[in-house]
């Protein structure tokens, strides 16, 4: 958080309007670039670009946050270690806007923003460093190497392209910080004998060369029975002076994950309490589902003046996923369990899952004037490339109606369980394929001042799509070509120094993945998104925050299709609409305070019988796993004991009750988790830090696909680790 001190009978006068016009939060990193202050206080906006560690951001231009019609939600690396969060699933969770999704048993990050999310047999995407980073299977993102989490609400596809209309999560990384050496090591110990060890060590070689090290290593057991986890990364950064006005980056990234795959508990007749959350489902002879990444990113930046710059990058990143996994079958007319309560009919399946993605981009961000108009103009263009393999077999109990065995149904006591019971079955290939993507893309914004009080965007972008799928299973090749251009306008108007109002309108798409059963691929998912807030700066930064308002809408819609394993079909329409209250900032007696709130209403706008359940589907249905409320508290105070400083802290969580299966009335009960953490420093360089999460040992549910797929969260978990510093 921003530390400084402010005049205490000033901040009290401001408090009441501040809260009246629910602010959003900002880290201190983010108030520092945005403001300075002026002789009577206020908040002076910057004119520099907004950069990380001298590396200008890629869509952003020469724009303080206030200025840009859009809500913008930033988490900060000194947020995450306060909490000790190491899973980007874990840092999200601080911005109500964003809520968890079905995480394909723990291999993957999956999330809405806005109450809508993308396909659900695909990961999230997000972008790393502006580059497309989350489309491949590396596994959960960790936490290390991240220098900020921005979560960039509504639709982003005039700039960057392919996006969800709710929004898009960029992580700013680390980067090689020139001109001078430090660095911090730390280890710890958790719950479920859990050991991690971290590293950050920034080392400069010469003037003009500076490399960053970080690396991690984490391995223990989970609250699971069964499931033990591994993983492991290195992320170094190397930055380069190529002259005065010139920056070379290269940014490295390999990891490695090792878990069971897990599908969760079951809930029988809306009984949460059918299984203890602690039991495993699965088969443990399954081994370890591994994930692997390995990613470079290429930046080279030119400061032609205070007026002119130019960003050339490319980015490249394989990943690999396999394993096997044993999970409950979910349709009735397989599943013993409906008939005596314990006996779970299983699947098997086996995955490998390919992947690879590369970008090259160019933009050139520019300011110049016309007549009494000043303009600020983004251009750039880029090519997007993405290559997806896949095979998947498949073993599925047979119908009850021929009265199969138990281990013809793979079937395991959940009352009692017994593992490796039976020979572990083999599957049949039921996918065999490449999915190719394609899209060569430019786009032009431009922000044009008029007055000194009114900003108006305008801004599009053209691309030209191509998908293509080899199917080697059917021998059917498909290919399809999409055009489309995405267009964006918004106004910003100062009402006074410390109050701005803002409004936009964008349209927005994304390319779908796969095609249906007869080899015919989709058009690409289309949106339209409406949004309106107000934005506010007081005290020189002390408080900072948004109010917005929005709605979005979508067509072309997929799901899996339940006779053809491995496709889809196209599900219609749904909508998103809502009010987000965000408020951070620090308050007298040096209290950091931070404050999320989401309303959003999400829900279907077709008639259907949804094909993953055979259940219909009406206008009105709420999406699945999205809460009508979200709310994240959070406060925290750095003291002294003696000559040695200190921080505590506490948070808070509550999740609303949300629909748990398509097209049902399942849903999953809201939960209230609290948090602690703290640090204090032994010696000089040396501190301990420790953290309690679901302080109250809450049972909880992340998310859910259906009642015999429901993910319980974590119980009361303690973390406590040591420091270094130099």
């Amino acid at each position: 958080m921003l530390r400084f001190t402010q005049d205490r009978r000033l901040l009290a006068s401001a408090m009441p309007f501040a809260l009246a016009l629910a602010p959003y939060p900002l880290t201190g990193e983010a108030l520092a670039e945005e403001a300075l202050l002026d002789e009577e206080g206020y908040a002076e906006e910057r004119s520099e670009a907004i950069t990380v560690t001298g590396v200008r951001q890629a869509y952003r231009g020469n724009f303080a946050v206030s200025e840009i019609p859009q809500s913008i939600a930033e988490i900060s690396a000194e947020t995450l270690q306060q909490n000790g969060i190491q899973r980007l699933t874990d840092a999200l969770d601080l911005n109500a806007s964003v809520v968890r999704q079905n995480t394909l048993g723990g291999l993957w990050d999956s999330f809405a923003i806005r109450g809508f999310a993308g396909d659900e047999n695909m990961p999230s995407g997000y972008l790393v460093n502006g580059f497309n980073g989350g489309r491949g299977f590396g596994g959960q993102r960790d936490a290390a190497g991240i220098d900020r989490v921005e979560v960039l609400k509504g639709p982003a596809a005039a700039l960057i392209g392919r996006g969800e209309p709710g929004g898009s999560i960029n992580l700013v990384t680390k980067q090689a910080e020139l001109g001078r050496s430090f660095g911090t090591a730390s280890i710890q110990y958790g719950s479920w004998d859990r050991v991690r060890g971290e590293a950050d060590i920034n080392l400069a070689l010469t003037e003009g060369l500076t490399v960053r090290l970080i690396g991690y290593a984490e391995d223990g057991d989970t609250f699971r029975d069964h499931v033990h986890q591994s993983r492991w990364g290195f992320l170094p950064s190397v930055g380069l002076t190529l002259g005065p006005d010139i920056r070379l980056t290269y940014d490295f990234e390999k990891t490695r994950v090792a878990v069971p795959f897990d599908r969760g508990i079951v809930v029988l007749n809306d009984n949460f309490d059918t299984v203890p959350r602690s039991r495993f489902l699965g088969e443990p002879g399954d081994g370890d589902t591994v994930a692997r990444a390995t990613g470079h990113q290429l930046r080279l930046q030119h400061e032609f003046s205070d007026r002119l710059s130019l960003l050339i990058g490319g980015s490249l990143r394989d990943t690999l996923l396999t394993g096997f996994s044993s999970d409950a079958e979910t349709v009735a007319s397989r599943q013993a369990l409906y008939s005596d309560g314990r006996s779970l009919s299983r699947q098997r399946r086996s995955r490998r899952y390919d992947a690879r993605h590369y970008v090259v981009r160019a933009e050139l961000a520019g300011e110049f004037e016309t007549a009494s108009l000043h303009h600020r103009v983004l251009i750039g263009a880029d090519y997007d490339s993405f290559d997806y393999d896949q095979v998947f077999l498949r073993f599925r109990p047979p119908l009850l109606s021929t009265n199969p065995t138990e281990q013809q149904g793979n079937v395991i006591d959940i009352l009692d369980p017994v593992y490796g019971r039976f020979p572990l079955p083999v599957g049949s290939t039921m996918m065999d394929r490449v999915d190719r993507q394609r899209s060569i893309g430019a786009y032009v914004q431009d922000q044009i001042e008029i007055g000194e009080r009114l900003q108006v965007r305008i801004g599009g972008r053209y691309d030209h799509l191509t998908l293509e799928t080899d199917n080697r299973l059917s021998h059917v090749y498909s290919d399809r070509q999409h055009r489309r251009f995405s267009p964006q306008v918004g106004a910003v108007y100062k009402l006074s120094k410390p109050l701005t109002a803002y409004a936009a309108y964008a349209q927005g798409f994304r390319a779908n993945v796969g095609t249906d059963v007869s080899g015919t691929i989709f058009d690409p998912e289309t949106s339209e998104s409406v949004e309106a807030g107000m934005k506010i700066t007081l005290l020189g930064g002390v408080l900072n925050g948004t109010l917005a308002a929005f709605q979005l809408t979508k067509s072309n819609v997929l799901a899996t299709d339940p006779n053809a394993p491995g496709y889809s079909l196209a599900i219609g329409k749904a909508r998103s609409r809502g009010v987000e209250f965000d408020l951070g900032g620090r308050l007298p007696g040096g209290w950091d305070v931070l404050v999320s709130y989401a309303f959003v209403d999400a829900e279907a706008r077709s008639t259907m019988v949804d094909p993953n359940t055979a259940f219909q589907v009406l206008p009105g249905d709420p999406l699945v796993n999205i809460p009508r409320h979200n709310l994240n508290l959070q406060v925290a105070r750095s003291f002294a004991i003696g000559e040695r400083e200190a921080q505590v802290g506490a948070g808070m969580q509550y999740v609303g009750q949300r629909s748990g299966e398509t097209g049902t009335d399942f849903t999953l009960p809201t939960h209230t988790l609290f948090r602690l953490f703290g640090k204090v420093d032994l010696m000089d360089h040396l501190e301990l830090f420790g953290s309690v999460t679901n302080l109250f040992d809450a049972h909880w549910y992340a998310n859910s696909y259906s009642p015999l797929w429901v993910q319980p969260g974590a119980p009361r978990t303690a973390t406590v680790g040591l420091r270094a510093k130099f």
